[in-house]
């Protein structure tokens, strides 16, 4: 039987490449602004804005996809751009609504796509983990014939 030495994996370079391209500077300004635009949608859908309520509510999305974007990488800003139009100066109450529910789309879509990235990073240094254990050699004879408390 011949001895084979662990091995060492280290990181996929495409595969941090890619990460590093998609990367979010700012995780916790983007969960704080999907729940302000969660909020400003069911307040939408509950009553009616005024022509000045309207102006706001352009504004304020307008302002939510400036610092959206800042917060993202090119490549996430550009599929952002690819996903949102421009309000004009008089939309209406349904284009408000409709603009507001996809931009939160888009949002909880990445979101998910986090979640679903950090599973399979969580998942990949689990079988790194397990691959390690089972290349270490076993414990000094006895050790796991003892009864009793690990005390």
């Amino acid at each position: 039987m011949v001895d084979h030495e662990p091995e060492i994996v280290m990181g996929r370079p495409q595969k941090l490449e890619e990460q590093r391209s998609e990367a979010i500077n700012q995780p916790a300004q983007l969960l704080r602004i999907g729940a302000m635009l969660r909020e400003l949608l069911e307040e939408v859908r509950r009553a009616s804005p005024d022509e000045a309520g309207r102006k706001r509510l352009r504004e304020i999305y307008e302002h939510a996809l400036s610092v959206l974007k800042a917060g993202l990488s090119e490549e996430l800003q550009q599929e952002l751009d690819a996903f949102t139009a421009p309000l004009a100066a008089t939309a209406s109450e349904s284009e408000i609504r409709i603009a507001q529910a996809q931009l939160l789309g888009w949002l909880e879509g990445l979101f998910q796509g986090i979640q679903a990235a950090l599973w399979a990073q969580q998942m990949e240094a689990r079988a790194q983990l397990d691959g390690m254990r089972r290349g270490l050699p076993p414990g000094p004879p006895g050790m796991m014939e003892r009864p009793g408390q690990y005390l």
